[in-house]
């Protein structure tokens, strides 16, 4: 048996030589064992020695500005299929533009053929179109309502965008994010062509969204209504919203009177959805999608570096 800890000289000189073959000069055990005339076994057990002694030291690097390692955490702790942590600067549009990026990285790897694609209006949405070099030939069906952002995609030009990258139909509709009231919101929901492309949603099997916390400078949304509604949605204990779906801290739907007067995915509908890949950017935000992960909402998440550490800290893991 060799001592791994004190090795003596000589096996120190077979396990550094074992080594340099095995990991440096990628030969076998088996041509190790015949150029080094002893075993099989005693290379393996050189080997061994060689990593316990500090010989051979073994390190995994990250690239392509993704942690790998973190990753796992946050995948393992909320029980995700995918968890991608990209490492990138804490300014905002850079952090947009890189989880947007990987964004796109995870959905070519998620969209195959046979899905259909949904997508909602939001910044990291967009980001996430603008690194897309191509999708399969899919369907491209639109989620949400407008909002009007100075210098902003609408979902209509973002929905038809990804159908050209796809080569097929885009199923888009012409109405506003939010409406002034509830009988206003179901009038336009009850028009033909929103109805007809409304419907399309039953469809998608690969949903896209972007989590915001119902706080300001965190939401599309918040900031987009009165201070009486964002009171409102408060009280209701949302902590967070996606698509227009709030959620409290246990995850769970919360229905304030907003909801009614949006024209969007509904919160069943979502969760019938079998692929829902969520963005999202900022420590900030840490509580909400803390809320969505833990209520089930994601299958993927893709995040920065800065909200993945506050996720871990906060789950325990």
């Amino acid at each position: 048996m060799i001592e791994s800890e004190s090795l003596r000289a000589t096996d120190a000189v077979l396990a550094s030589e074992a080594a340099r073959r095995y990991y440096l000069a990628g030969e076998s055990k088996v041509d190790i064992a015949a150029a080094m005339n002893i075993s099989r076994f005693k290379v393996a057990r050189l080997l061994e020695a060689a990593r316990a002694a500090g010989i051979v030291r073994i390190e995994v690097v990250d690239r392509g500005g993704v942690d790998g390692e973190l990753s796992t955490r946050v995948r393992t702790a909320f029980g995700l299929r995918r968890c991608v942590v990209v490492d990138c600067p804490d300014d905002a549009p850079r952090l947009r533009a890189h989880v947007g990026s990987a964004g796109a990285d995870v959905l070519l790897d998620v969209v195959g053929p046979d899905d259909v694609l949904g997508l909602p209006w939001a910044r990291t949405v967009s980001a996430m179109l603008e690194a897309l070099p191509a999708l399969p030939p899919v369907p491209v069906v639109q989620l949400s309502g407008s909002m009007v952002i100075p210098g902003e995609h609408s979902p209509v030009d973002m929905v038809r965008a990804a159908a050209a990258l796809a080569g097929q139909d885009a199923s888009v509709f012409y109405a506003p994010f939010i409406l002034d009231d509830a009988d206003s919101a179901a009038a336009l929901r009850r028009q033909p062509a929103v109805a007809a492309a409304m419907a399309e949603v039953d469809r998608v099997t690969v949903a896209v969204m972007s989590i915001g916390a119902w706080v300001p400078g965190h939401s599309t949304i918040h900031d987009a209504v009165d201070d009486a509604v964002r009171a409102d949605v408060a009280a209701t204990g949302a902590v967070g919203e996606a698509l227009g779906v709030f959620v409290d801290a246990e995850g769970r739907a919360v229905h304030p009177e907003l909801v009614d007067r949006m024209v969007t995915i509904g919160a069943d509908q979502l969760r019938r959805v079998p692929e829902r890949v969520a963005l999202a950017t900022g420590a900030a935000k840490a509580a909400a999608v803390q809320a969505f992960l833990t209520g089930g909402w994601a299958t993927t998440l893709v995040t920065d570096r800065s909200l993945a550490t506050s996720l871990v800290r906060r789950a325990g893991a």
